[in-house]
């Protein structure tokens, strides 16, 4: 069975929706003050942590940081949940945007991805000590509609 990361469109599909995506995130008023300015290394950060958790090569954990990474990018952030649910929103906006596949399976797997990291996020975002800190340690390998074991 193809992977996620296969059926996206490969790096090449996955980079172009993270490019959308992030533009989105940029203009939008109630998660610009997340990301400030913005970095172009955001922009490759998710791509290949994406890349990598839909099944790619493992490029961010083995050369750009890995999980630690992104617990230390939304350690004091105090993410709101209706920050949470637009960026949700404006994710799954970004997949129709970049074309990617509109078939209900890997839509499914694509919200349920978004949904579990947000989760991780909006927990780490508050933490203020590491045992706060949601227990994932590692990029999770995301599968067709079932989360992380």
């Amino acid at each position: 069975m193809q992977t996620l990361f296969e059926h996206a469109g490969g790096e090449e599909g996955l980079r172009r929706f993270i490019e959308i995506f992030y533009r989105s995130l940029l203009a939008d008023p109630l998660l610009q003050p997340l990301f400030g300015e913005g970095k172009s290394s955001h922009v490759d950060n998710l791509t290949a942590f994406t890349v990598e958790t839909f099944g790619g090569p493992d490029t961010f954990s083995a050369e750009m940081g890995g999980f630690p990474l992104l617990i230390e990018a939304h350690r004091g952030l105090g993410i709101e949940e209706a920050q949470r649910r637009r960026f949700v929103e404006l994710y799954m906006e970004a997949a129709d945007a970049a074309k990617l596949p509109g078939d209900e399976p890997f839509r499914a797997s694509l919200r349920s991805h978004v949904e579990f990291g947000t989760q991780v996020a909006l927990q780490n975002s508050h933490a203020e000590t590491d045992d706060q800190l949601h227990p994932l340690r590692e990029v999770p390998r995301w599968d067709w509609e079932r989360p992380p074991e």
